[in-house]
């Protein structure tokens, strides 16, 4: 009952009760719990602190997980109990995992899985697509992210939080499980913790919406030929890291990654964490051989801001720019594909075939940072530095 919960998956299901309805919700904070219960007018007999008790109610068709970390565990376990999952990134930070995933997926028949990757329902993503459909040239993609504090990102929503009532053994079974994912991705003697929080926190949970992006406009990255990772730090800074500190480390870095992609064209990926910034921007342009376009997407809690695809072409011997937007809200667009899926077996757009392809992209990039940097790696990162 997060972030993403309360200001995106919630609001939008209210609004679509032809569609869904919310017989349940869990959280391990009760207080948290009870609060977006109240507001969201779920009874208490349908607040679950155990996820367990939850997907053991028997009245579930399907479930939503917006939980942070890895949701290998939770996704087993509702496909075990043939329930359908929306599952937002990263569905999984292991090729194990993965695995152990695919093993629980039914044989043929509707679809089970879908990873929330709303960027590739995005209008703004959907008419790219249209327009690079007759592209035969791509010569380059180039990624920008600028990422502010999440408290710059959600000031605006008011957020209920816990009051600090998160059971000490759950806490611990957090760390446990995070231990044990660090040392299965680079090895249990890897004692790098900036590394892992690159890995999980700035890769899989925030590049990865970019990853998606390619994949769904022309062609997946194929291969990683250069990757560095740094940190910079300013003595005019105002803000702290503050929530983000988690997931991402006190002092969040840039990343920059080169490579191919699989239809011969190349790629350049930067990730800047700003502390003074307050405006997420993330920009993905593609060039080829009549013109260019870009993608600009807005902080993924706005609600309803558009997405801006600008368009440059030839006009003759001159240049025209021609730019479209749409205000339709591609987690709401994301939430029509599921119900699709469960009704008529459409496919999603990202799969557990898409998620793995997302580890491969992540633990490469981290593989040639350490190459680079003579870095020690073990587990399934070893097996590829």
């Amino acid at each position: 009952m997060g972030a993403v919960a309360q200001s995106v998956h919630l609001p939008l299901l209210r609004r679509r009760p032809e569609l869904y309805t919310v017989r349940a919700i869990s959280d391990v904070s009760p207080s948290l719990l009870a609060a977006v219960g109240s507001v969201f007018g779920i009874a208490e007999r349908d607040q679950h602190v155990s996820t367990t008790e939850l997907l053991d109610r028997g009245d579930l068709d399907a479930i939503l997980i917006c939980s942070g970390g890895s949701h290998a565990a939770i996704v087993v376990a509702a496909l075990e109990r043939d329930i359908a999952v929306l599952c937002e990134k990263p569905l999984a930070f292991t090729h194990a995992e993965i695995a152990t995933i695919r093993a629980a997926l039914p044989d043929g028949g509707i679809p089970k899985l879908m990873v929330g990757y709303m960027k590739q329902y995005d209008p703004a993503t959907t008419y790219a697509r249209e327009i690079l459909a007759e592209v035969d040239d791509i010569r380059t993609v180039d990624v920008s992210v600028l990422h502010p504090t999440g408290q710059s990102q959600l000031d605006f929503a008011r957020l209920m939080v816990p009051e600090g009532d998160v059971s000490a053994e759950t806490l611990a079974e957090f760390k446990r499980i995070d231990r044990a994912l660090w040392d299965t991705a680079l090895g249990e003697q890897n004692e790098d913790e900036h590394l892992w929080q690159v890995y999980s926190g700035c890769l899989l949970s925030s590049l990865a919406h970019d990853f998606s992006v390619m994949r769904t406009l022309f062609a997946p990255i194929e291969t990683v030929d250069f990757a560095d990772i740094w940190r910079r730090q300013s003595s005019q800074q105002r803000r702290e890291t503050g929530r983000d500190s988690g997931g991402l480390g006190s002092q969040p870095p840039s990343i920059r990654a080169l490579g191919a992609l699989a239809d011969s064209g190349r790629f350049i990926l930067d990730w800047h964490y700003l502390h003074d910034y307050p405006a997420y921007r993330e920009t993905v342009k593609v060039i080829y051989g009549s013109g260019s376009l870009e993608l600009a997407f807005p902080s993924p809690y706005l609600l309803h801001a558009p997405t801006v695809l600008t368009r440059y072409s030839a006009a003759g011997e001159a240049e025209a720019r021609t730019e479209f937007r749409n205000t339709a809200e591609s987690f709401e667009i994301q939430l029509d594909a599921f119900a699709d899926m469960l009704t008529h077996g459409t496919a999603p757009l990202t799969d557990i075939a898409g998620a793995e392809q997302d580890i491969i992209t992540s633990q490469a990039i981290i593989a040639r940072y350490a190459e680079r940097m003579n870095l020690p790696l073990g587990g399934e990162l070893g097996a590829i530095a």
